[in-house]
Formats: structure tokens, C-alpha cells, sequence
């Protein structure tokens, strides 16, 4: 069985050859097409998803063991998730290290985020999902100090339906293990966000708090700007002012001078910021992200909207390139506009 790749590489178009006569002072420091990466792994989760591709788990083991030594947690919370994603497709390695040890902290995590992962899409998802609790519990035991299975278990509680009170429970143990847990305030919004349908306000409030209680290079400075792509994508509720959303974009434009260019840790914030950039009309700033992006697409947000996210992302930024006459999706803020598919997992 062929190696399934880690990501995935985008065909040259000739759009973007077109864009390169059109404005190539633009195009100074932009990879062309055929070099741009989706959902790149870093240097230390790449060769661990080669390694499984291959049906050895060692490489996989290693790296979450050196998470939970470091506590590292927003790495662990990362690999976890694209490893358990990877052994949707290629379970052997999984399995078989699995077999090797069961109760492993790190096999334990995995498996309640692979079980998770697996149940998400179903349309009998609640009742698949209330079957894997076992599994988050004895992730959650294994290893006191790990915010991560918490972070499971607050997006099981949003699958599952989970009633406020029970989910107040989770967040409280959650944080009070790691209280700037990006993953964690993540699934919180996103709970949040079916709750209170509508509401954007009250998401931004949550999301400005976690933000203002962050030390300045944490990743939940950019919980405005989710909030902002949430209310760019609802078409539901009141207006969120004009000022918030900028407020948001720039908090989060902040957070991304702080992390070199070309960067597979921020390419998600980054990414989800110049769909932001762009549909607030500032082609400007938005050019700029791209730049720090460079080679490194991402599913989210672009998957929101399209069936074809390195397609998207090409087009977008096609458009900025190309100036506002030419924007694909990048059309000035007009209210709500550009609708995101149902959250998945």
C-alpha cells in the first residue's frame, strides 16, 4: 500500500503565472503554487507520520513521550490530534502499538482522540460518541498533570450535547491544569458558539478575556479573530461592531510578528487571519500574512468553505495579489457574507 502523504502539494496554475505579470512587485517572497503545502508537519512530526506511514510506531511514541516529559502541551494537543487523524486512514501502526502497550499515556491519548475523530462524522454521532467516554477517562487517568484529554472531553461534551453545568466541570479541570490551554479555549468557543447560536457578542467577550489573561506570545491571542471568522461565516445575530473585528485582526497580526515567517507552529492563525484581513477589505495587511504564511496552507479555515482548501486558499490569494477588482472572496465587509460549512470536529 502506497505511503499516504503527511500533505498535500498544490498544481501551477496559470492564474497565478497570469498574477505574476500582472503585479510582480507583489509577488516578492510568495511561493508560486506548486510549492505551496497543506497542512504541512513541522521537522518533528513529519518523520514520526513518514515512520507510521511505513507501520512502525516508534517514531509516534517518542515524540508524545517527549511532549508529556517537556509539558508541552500545545505540541502534544497538536501531534495527538494529526496522529490520531493519520490512523483514521492507516490504523497497523496504531494497532499494533496499541497491542504493544496498552496502557501507555500516549497510546491512551490517541485512542480517545482517534475514537472521538472516528465518531464525529456519523450521523449517529451522540450515541457513538457517549461509548468513548471510558476511553477519555482512562486517558485522563493515565497522566494527572495532561490538559489534553480534557480538551477531548470538552469536545466530546459539545458532540454529545452536554448540558452547561456538566461542561462548566470539564473547563474547570481543564484549565486548572494549563489555564492558556489554546486547545482547550478552543473547544470552549466552540461549545460556546452552539449554545449561544447568534450570540457573537457574548463569543467575543469570551474570547477578548482569554485573550487580555495571556502572556503576550500565547496562542489564545488570536480567540478574537476566531470569534471574528465565526461571525464573518454565521450570517446570523446582531451586528458586531466594525472596531471589534479590526481590534480582533490586529491583536492576532501582533501575536504573528512575534513567530518567524514560514512558520508551521502559527500557519493556522496566520491562514485564518488573511480570510479575515481580506474580507475586512484590507488587502494591505492581508498581503502581508501571506507573505509570513508562505508555503504553509491549512485545512482551517479554508475547509469551512470549500470542498477544496489548498483551491480556496490559492484563489484568495490570487485575488489579493491581483488587487480588489480582481478578489475572488475577498469583498469588503458588508455585514455577514461568505457562509461556513457545519462544524465538523
Amino acid at each position: 500500500m502506497a505511503l499516504l502523504p503527511p500533505f498535500i502539494r498544490a498544481p501551477r496554475t496559470v492564474a497565478f503565472r497570469r498574477a505574476r505579470t500582472l503585479a510582480p512587485h507583489l509577488l516578492a517572497g510568495l511561493p508560486a503554487d506548486d510549492e505551496v503545502l497543506l497542512d504541512a508537519p513541522d521537522d518533528r512530526l513529519g518523520p514520526a507520520l513518514v515512520a507510521a506511514g511505513l507501520g512502525t510506531y516508534e517514531a509516534a511514541a517518542a515524540l508524545l513521550a517527549d511532549t508529556r516529559d517537556r509539558a508541552d502541551w500545545e505540541y502534544r494537543d497538536r501531534y495527538a490530534t494529526r496522529l490520531a487523524s493519520f490512523a483514521c486512514a492507516r490504523p497497523e501502526w496504531f494497532e499494533e502499538w496499541r497491542a504493544a502497550a496498552p496502557r501507555d499515556p500516549d497510546v491512551l491519548l490517541v485512542a480517545a482522540q482517534l475514537a472521538v475523530t472516528r465518531a464525529w462524522p456519523s450521523p449517529a454521532r451522540t450515541e457513538l460518541l457517549r461509548e468513548v467516554s471510558p476511553l477519555i477517562t482512562a486517558a485522563a487517568q493515565a497522566d494527572v498533570r495532561d490538559p489534553v484529554p480534557w480538551r477531548i472531553a470538552l469536545d466530546h461534551a459539545r458532540g454529545t450535547r452536554a448540558g452547561h453545568k456538566y461542561f462548566g466541570e470539564l473547563w474547570e479541570a481543564a484549565v486548572r491544569r494549563a489555564p492558556h490551554h489554546y486547545g482547550c479555549h478552543v473547544a470552549a468557543k466552540r461549545y460556546l458558539a452552539e449554545s449561544w447560536h447568534g450570540s457573537h457578542r457574548e463569543c467575543f467577550d469570551f474570547a477578548d478575556r482569554a485573550a487580555q489573561d495571556a502572556p503576550a506570545h500565547s496562542l489564545l491571542q488570536a480567540m478574537p479573530v476566531r470569534a471574528a471568522f465565526a461571525y464573518l461565516t454565521d450570517g446570523c445575530g446582531p451586528e458586531v461592531p466594525r472596531a471589534r473585528l479590526d481590534d480582533a485582526a490586529d491583536r492576532a497580526a501582533v501575536l504573528s510578528a512575534r513567530f518567524p515567517a514560514a512558520d508551521p507552529w502559527t500557519a493556522e492563525i496566520r491562514n485564518l487571519l488573511t480570510y479575515v484581513l481580506v474580507r475586512l477589505g484590507r488587502r494591505e495587511d492581508a498581503l502581508a500574512q501571506l507573505r509570513l504564511i508562505g508555503p504553509y496552507a491549512t485545512s482551517f479555515p479554508w475547509g469551512r468553505l470549500s470542498d477544496d482548501p489548498l483551491g480556496h486558499f490559492l484563489a484568495v490569494r490570487e485575488g489579493v495579489i491581483a488587487g480588489p477588482s480582481g478578489q475572488p472572496s475577498g469583498h469588503p465587509l458588508g455585514g455577514h457574507g461568505e457562509h461556513a460549512r457545519p462544524r465538523g470536529h
